[in-house]
Protein backbone atom coordinates (compact mmCIF):
# COMPACT_ATOMS: atom_id res chain seq x y z
CA UNK A 1 0.00 0.00 0.00
CA UNK A 2 1.29 3.16 -0.80
CA UNK A 3 1.98 5.73 2.11
CA UNK A 4 0.20 8.78 1.26
CA UNK A 5 1.80 12.48 2.31
CA UNK A 6 0.82 16.36 2.69
CA UNK A 7 2.51 19.25 1.12
CA UNK A 8 3.78 21.23 3.86
CA UNK A 9 6.05 23.97 1.37
CA UNK A 10 8.30 24.03 -1.79
CA UNK A 11 11.47 23.04 -1.17
CA UNK A 12 13.12 26.28 -2.09
CA UNK A 13 11.28 27.83 0.20
CA UNK A 14 13.30 26.77 3.21
CA UNK A 15 16.55 28.13 3.41
CA UNK A 16 19.48 26.68 5.36
CA UNK A 17 19.58 27.32 9.04
CA UNK A 18 16.50 30.39 8.00
CA UNK A 19 13.32 30.69 9.13
CA UNK A 20 11.42 28.27 9.81
CA UNK A 21 7.77 27.08 8.08
CA UNK A 22 5.24 26.35 11.12
CA UNK A 23 2.22 23.27 10.27
CA UNK A 24 -0.24 21.54 11.96
CA UNK A 25 -0.15 17.60 12.58
CA UNK A 26 -2.16 15.40 14.38
CA UNK A 27 -0.71 13.88 16.72
CA UNK A 28 -1.91 10.98 19.31
CA UNK A 29 -5.41 12.29 18.63
CA UNK A 30 -4.91 16.06 18.84
CA UNK A 31 -3.94 18.65 16.34
CA UNK A 32 -0.41 19.38 17.39
CA UNK A 33 1.85 23.01 16.48
CA UNK A 34 4.88 21.70 14.51
CA UNK A 35 7.99 23.23 12.26
CA UNK A 36 10.05 22.37 9.59
CA UNK A 37 13.78 23.74 9.18
CA UNK A 38 16.23 22.82 6.98
CA UNK A 39 19.49 22.01 8.52
CA UNK A 40 22.91 21.16 6.85
CA UNK A 41 20.87 20.15 3.33
CA UNK A 42 18.31 18.33 5.09
CA UNK A 43 14.74 19.09 5.94
CA UNK A 44 14.12 18.70 9.82
CA UNK A 45 10.93 18.65 11.60
CA UNK A 46 9.64 18.74 15.13
CA UNK A 47 6.58 19.21 16.91
CA UNK A 48 6.86 23.15 18.11
CA UNK A 49 7.18 22.04 21.63
CA UNK A 50 9.82 22.84 24.28
CA UNK A 51 10.77 19.68 26.20
CA UNK A 52 11.29 21.38 29.66
CA UNK A 53 7.49 22.91 29.69
CA UNK A 54 5.49 22.56 26.85
CA UNK A 55 5.05 26.10 25.19
CA UNK A 56 5.88 26.42 21.56
CA UNK A 57 9.59 27.53 20.77
CA UNK A 58 9.82 30.55 18.52
CA UNK A 59 9.62 34.01 19.51
CA UNK A 60 8.34 35.43 16.31
CA UNK A 61 7.12 33.00 14.11
CA UNK A 62 9.30 30.78 12.39
CA UNK A 63 12.43 32.11 14.44
CA UNK A 64 13.55 28.73 15.82
CA UNK A 65 17.49 29.05 15.29
CA UNK A 66 19.28 30.71 18.40
CA UNK A 67 21.75 34.22 17.25
CA UNK A 68 24.39 32.04 16.16
CA UNK A 69 21.98 29.85 13.93
CA UNK A 70 23.60 26.63 15.56
CA UNK A 71 21.04 25.52 17.55
CA UNK A 72 16.96 25.75 17.97
CA UNK A 73 16.17 27.54 20.98
CA UNK A 74 13.09 27.63 23.68
CA UNK A 75 11.97 31.63 23.42
CA UNK A 76 10.94 30.58 26.93
CA UNK A 77 13.22 28.95 29.12
CA UNK A 78 16.29 29.26 26.68
CA UNK A 79 16.64 25.72 25.80
CA UNK A 80 18.97 24.74 23.03
CA UNK A 81 18.31 21.35 20.77
CA UNK A 82 20.45 20.03 18.27
CA UNK A 83 18.93 20.70 14.80
CA UNK A 84 20.44 17.50 13.11
CA UNK A 85 18.08 15.32 16.28
CA UNK A 86 15.94 17.28 18.21
CA UNK A 87 18.60 16.22 21.07
CA UNK A 88 18.67 18.32 23.92
CA UNK A 89 22.23 20.33 23.72
CA UNK A 90 22.08 22.63 27.15
CA UNK A 91 19.69 24.70 29.21
CA UNK A 92 16.73 24.20 30.67
CA UNK A 93 15.73 20.91 28.66
CA UNK A 94 16.99 18.53 31.33
CA UNK A 95 18.16 16.34 28.69
CA UNK A 96 15.18 15.67 27.00
CA UNK A 97 14.54 16.40 23.49
CA UNK A 98 12.19 17.52 20.72
CA UNK A 99 9.56 15.37 19.58
CA UNK A 100 10.74 14.47 15.78
CA UNK A 101 8.17 14.66 12.96
CA UNK A 102 8.57 12.07 9.78
CA UNK A 103 9.22 14.33 6.44
CA UNK A 104 10.49 13.93 3.26
CA UNK A 105 11.85 16.27 0.42
CA UNK A 106 11.35 15.08 -3.02
CA UNK A 107 9.45 16.27 -6.38
CA UNK A 108 10.32 20.20 -5.20
CA UNK A 109 8.28 19.98 -2.00
CA UNK A 110 8.61 18.75 1.41
CA UNK A 111 6.20 16.39 2.76
CA UNK A 112 4.78 15.77 6.10
CA UNK A 113 4.33 11.81 5.81
CA UNK A 114 1.16 10.28 6.71
CA UNK A 115 2.78 8.04 9.89
CA UNK A 116 3.02 11.89 10.87
CA UNK A 117 -0.54 12.19 10.95
CA UNK A 118 -1.59 9.57 13.61
CA UNK A 119 1.69 10.21 15.85
CA UNK A 120 3.61 6.78 15.22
Amino acid sequence: MAETARLICAAVDLIEAGEGVRFEVEWQGETAAAFLVRWKGQARAYLNRCAHIPVELDYQPGRFFDFSSEYLVCSTHGALYDPSTGACAGGRCNGAGLVPVPVQERDGGIYLMASAREGT
